[in-house]
């Protein structure tokens, strides 16, 4: 069975807090809307829940989509600027 390694690319990804409003700047980002539960967000699969503690990751071509604290730790790494 062939096997396959993800590219090495450089994506922007926030992580969706209750601190301070972060939660309305991210919401305003990825042009989703807030809920008490988190931010609905439409992606190219339609429309997912991002909770809070979740990434919301912004893709090579500029689609959004929430990713756990877990699979997101396990797939990136931080970029030094």
């Amino acid at each position: 069975m062939p096997r396959y390694m993800k590219r090495p690319i450089v994506i922007e990804a926030r992580r969706l807090t209750r601190i301070n409003g972060l939660d309305a700047e991210i919401a305003e980002w990825c042009g989703g809307h807030q809920t008490n539960e988190g931010c609905v967000i439409e992606t190219l699969e339609g429309t997912m829940m991002a909770c809070y503690g979740d990434w919301i990751i912004c893709g090579v071509n500029g689609e959004f989509y929430p990713c756990k604290p877990d699979i997101f730790e396990a797939t990136y790494d931080p970029v030094a600027d």
